[in-house]
């Protein structure tokens, strides 16, 4: 799985998988290995629990149904590296003395680095939704493999044959060669609530069929690098080799797949989230379908909007897309979105967090229509585009702005930036940040950032800004561009 490891200052999003490629095995101190025991027979339903006289899910009932469903899935291959004289093979189990005597004393050793191929191995979970063999599980479970296993509860083991994998969303599917196998129910997150009881069945550590439950924590998380995915959020242990593995609600159905957790430690600490079924299902069709998974694109860049940049731009509640980049030529463009657009609702459907609307839009296909709403410079406008392929990567961001320069309430010093400036920045025009204090300061404007624009206008020369500010409220939000990305700035005005 995708384990979040992180930094004592912030958390960092990471794969549960018991690996990916490169993970080890893990064991128990002092304990004899781990052996995977037979499926119990099944069983009987168990009749609901009571609870403040509501009926609580009968986890064994849910486990004794689908368990012979949920399989491991073991993964191998090579990674091509660099050993310098006196290295080690990781896998070998074998140390070198040498090599330990350098690391004890916290020396390395000198010596030309010999390219190698070293085996790596990794392991996750997966579940069977078809009698034929198909099987979903985490595209990063099988990512490099060059050889993968499923293992079912009866102990049967088959090689299987990646039939595709969707990085962008994390699904992959599999097909291994037997037939009348059991298989789960699939579910609807449309019907999921905030709070229910959901249930997990995979294979932690590499213990096969481990069941932990918890409940639903939220629902359309937008995660770093992963926005294409609105995930469900639970509380469910979710460890190393549960990555794949189902995510069942009360009834018995799947209604997502165990991707990532959040982690200080690498392993679990309450917090973890899984694919929506219906996101794996599109995936799963396509690849069936075609061998291959698109995705649509509206060309644009945004970011959230928080308090103070709603009061900049005259919203009611900071909610939306805030557009901070709109490429050249692309969907976006020809539907005439710009830069300071604010989308509000795509389709009908709200846009609350700036998450909405990748996830959106990555479960569209290119050519769709779709009717956006923005706000822009205190009004409304209804605006339809047509989606573009994902796949597509001729759009070049376009790249506009005037020159300026400013302090006072601001606190800032801009000068216009030279020919030669400009066509390294990507620029025609642009002010140049010299030197930051007060409230831009405060905000996180930076030296060397570009200003492109204040409140949606571009910043074309010093008394510009100047005029701009005089005229803004408690608030105004700067496009700056910083290290050739175009992001908006909000900031409180002393």
């Amino acid at each position: 799985m995708n384990t979040l490891t992180s930094t004592p200052r912030r958390l960092i999003l990471a794969l549960v998988a018991a690996g990916a490629l490169g993970a080890t095995g893990a064991g128990l101190i002092g304990s004899h290995p781990a052996r995977a025991m037979a499926a119990p027979p099944a069983i009987a339903p168990v009749p609901a629990l009571q609870a403040g006289g509501e009926a609580l899910p009968s986890f064994a009932a849910i486990t004794a149904q689908n368990g012979p469903a949920v399989v491991n899935i073991s993964v191998s291959g090579t990674r091509r590296t660099a050993l310098a004289a006196g290295d080690d093979d990781e896998d070998s189990g074998v140390p070198d003395p040498m090599q330990e005597f350098f690391r004890r004393f916290g020396m390395s050793p000198q010596g030309p680095r010999m390219p190698q191929n070293v085996p790596v191995r990794g392991q996750g979970s997966g579940f069977i939704v078809s009698p034929d063999g198909v099987v979903l599980t985490n595209a990063h479970v099988v990512k490099g493999a060059d050889e993968v296993t499923v293992k079912l509860t009866d102990r049967r083991e088959f090689r299987a044959k990646v039939l595709g994998a969707d990085p962008q969303t994390d699904v992959a599917v599999l097909k291994i060669d037997a037939t009348h196998l059991p298989t789960v129910r699939l579910g609807s997150t449309k019907s999921l609530a905030v709070g229910e009881w959901v249930l997990a069945i995979g294979s932690p550590f590499g213990f096969e069929n481990s069941v932990t439950a918890g409940v639903v924590s939220a629902k359309g998380r937008a995660l770093p690098d992963d926005s294409a995915v609105p995930f469900i959020q639970t509380d469910v242990a979710v460890n190393p080799g549960n990555s794949g593995g189902p995510l069942f609600n009360a009834r018995g159905e799947v209604v997502g797949i165990n991707s990532q957790i959040y982690s200080r430690s690498g392993g679990y600490q309450g917090v973890s989230f899984a694919i929506p079924i219906e996101v794996a299902e599109r995936v799963q069709q396509q690849i069936l379908t075609t061998g291959q998974v698109s995705h649509a694109r509206l060309g644009v860049t945004v970011q959230e909007v928080n308090q103070t940049l709603a009061d900049s731009f005259g919203l009611d509640k900071p909610q939306g897309a805030l557009v901070a980049d709109v490429q050249k030529g692309g969907p976006g463009d020809k539907a005439g979105l710009q830069s300071g657009d604010v989308i509000r609702s795509i389709d009908g459907q709200p846009i609350v967090g700036s998450g909405d609307l990748p996830a959106y839009i990555s479960q569209s296909q290119p050519g769709a229509r779709v009717r956006l709403e923005v706000w822009r410079k205190g009004a409304s406008e209804t605006l339809t585009a047509t989606l573009g392929n994902a796949a597509d990567k001729k759009a070049v961001a376009d790249a506009s702005a005037g020159q300026g320069a400013a302090q006072g309430r601001l606190g800032l010093a801009l000068r216009p930036l030279e020919r030669d400036e400009q066509r390294q920045a990507g620029v025609e025009g642009g002010l140049l940040v010299e030197q930051v204090s007060g409230a831009a300061a405060r905000a996180g404007v930076q030296d060397g950032d570009v200003l492109l624009a204040i409140n949606g206008t571009p910043a074309r020369d010093v008394a510009q800004v100047r005029s701009a500010v005089a005229k803004a409220g408690k608030s105004v939000a700067l496009l700056v561009m910083r290290d050739g990305n175009r992001i908006f700035v909000p900031v409180r005005l002393g």
